[in-house]
């Protein structure tokens, strides 16, 4: 399993991404963030990528990174997304 950073710009006012929040939603998540999402999947960054891009349109911007416990990380955030990223990462 790993952890995925998923940042996104979706460009297209009016656009209805009901498709693109469901299909981020069939694994393991995490969405404290307006346009950020953590996944906790099996599958690989290149299947992830075109998975969540087939319900994006072509003007969006997609930016995915993967997370590890070996990563620095810090922020301001509430203790629950806190304790959810601790648990997914070890």
């Amino acid at each position: 399993m790993s952890v995925y950073i998923i940042s996104y710009d979706l460009k297209k006012p009016g656009q209805d991404y009901a498709a693109l929040y469901e299909e981020l939603k069939k694994t393991t998540w995490w969405h404290y963030l307006e346009s950020t999402w953590l996944l906790n999947t099996p599958e690989s960054i290149d299947n992830l990528r075109k998975r969540l891009f087939a319900m994006m349109d072509q003007n969006d911007s997609l930016f995915i990174i993967e997370l590890s416990a070996k990563n620095n990380y810090t922020g301001w955030l509430p203790q629950k997304a806190w304790d959810w990223i601790k648990q997914n990462l070890a």
